[in-house]
């Protein structure tokens, strides 16, 4: 009987040890999955903004086009019937190749452009002469489209690394990350979106929404949003003005 209970004891403590191991690892790859995005700089220098001065009133709407051109006129049309001229849009310099009209009608709205490189691919899976390629290939795209001067880039996907925030800086790039997700392109929902993007903002928040034709409820969610935030007192800017000569928010790089 005693032999019973030992033998018991002992096959209780592997399956707990191999649990706790299991919760382990399930740990780690949900912070390199899941949570790598908050992580912003490196511990000499290069970094990426996610927020900027909080003390202010002043938030910045962003949106990221990689593909289709139906919902980018939309929102284009929902920004110009309410006043606001001065939103920033991430495109992938391949898209803006291919709907160069749409690329004009922001730009004579009034907003601001930066880059997600050329491909819209995950630059963390990429060599770094690569990165530089894809850099390179997008700034003589915005070139030819009439776009000569742009320093934001936001990596496709929002995912970088140390890598890529060295070469961003090296090629004169600040990288833009956010610190409010919409999570629009999920189609959660049109309130979920509006919830998502306004419960808890405040001055200094960079707000991530989709412009491509995957994000279906974004427009609607827009006007909500937009009237959420005058009556929070908040006043769009774009994220060159909201980053410039503020005390920005970023994050070490491990």
């Amino acid at each position: 009987m005693n032999r019973f209970h030992v033998i018991h004891i002992k096959k209780i403590k592997q399956v707990a040890l191999i649990m706790i191991a299991a919760f382990f690892t399930a740990g780690i790859l949900y912070v390199e999955n899941v949570l790598n995005y908050p992580v912003f700089s490196t511990s000499e220098g290069p970094k990426a903004i996610y927020k900027g001065d909080s003390t202010k009133k002043e938030i910045a709407l962003t949106f990221d086009i990689s593909w289709g051109d139906v919902k980018a006129e939309e929102i284009l049309a929902t920004l110009e019937k309410e006043k606001v001229n001065n939103a920033t849009f991430f495109l992938s310099a391949s898209w803006a190749e291919s709907h160069p009209d749409v690329v004009k009608q922001i730009l004579d709205s009034g907003h601001q452009i930066g880059s997600m490189g050329y491909n819209y691919k995950n630059y963390r899976d990429l060599e770094p002469n690569e990165i530089r390629k894809d850099l390179s290939l997008a700034q003589e795209t915005f070139t030819k489209l009439g776009i000569k001067d742009i320093h934001l880039l936001r990596p496709p996907s929002g995912v970088f690394d140390k890598e890529v925030l060295k070469i961003a800086q090296q090629l004169g790039y600040t990288i833009v990350h956010y610190s409010i997700d919409s999570e629009d392109w999920t189609n959660p929902g049109v309130q979920k979106i509006v919830d998502n993007t306004t419960k808890g903002l405040k001055g200094g928040d960079i707000i991530l929404l989709h412009a491509s034709d995957s994000a279906k409820q974004t427009n609607e969610a827009l006007p909500l949003i937009l009237n959420n935030m005058k009556k929070a007192g908040l006043k769009n800017i774009n994220v060159e003005d909201l980053i410039a000569n503020a005390e920005t928010k970023s994050s070490e790089v491990k």
